[in-house]
């Protein structure tokens, strides 16, 4: 496959970026991974750098009827510092180290178990201080 072949779909992806008059544009894309094709993994290595969130999927969580089946480590925002306040991102990526030692199931399983304990974020990311 030509890598210039890609060149369409990038400028498409990246024209969130690109709002006249500022703004923002949501493009939601997705891509099948961990196929074994050659073709699907370049696809994916391209575009994935056009976003500024990866959202993984885990079949395994599916299968078990866990939803939402996320895969939480390869899943997350780029430059989350813009987004969050200093504090919850302290907490944030605590939580993050700490789900990254359990299996995907687990992580996903302590998460979900967390959150359904909190009835909003702010008071989630409290609880993990």
């Amino acid at each position: 496959m030509d890598v210039a072949a890609l060149a369409p779909p990038k400028l498409l992806l990246a024209a969130a970026r690109n709002i006249e008059d500022g703004g923002s544009l949501t493009v939601v894309a997705s891509a099948l991974v961990d196929t074994g094709s050659a073709a699907d993994t370049l696809i994916h290595e391209e575009l994935k750098s056009t976003g500024n969130a990866e959202l993984r999927l885990d079949r395994a969580s599916a299968d078990r009827r866990t939803y939402p089946a996320v895969d939480i480590r390869p899943s997350g925002t780029r430059r989350e510092e813009l987004l969050v306040p200093p504090a919850e991102l302290t907490r944030l990526r605590g939580l993050r180290a700490a789900l990254s030692t359990l299996d995907r199931q687990a992580a996903l399983a302590r998460l979900l178990g967390e959150l359904r304990a909190t009835p909003d974020n702010r008071r989630f990311l409290t609880r993990l201080a």
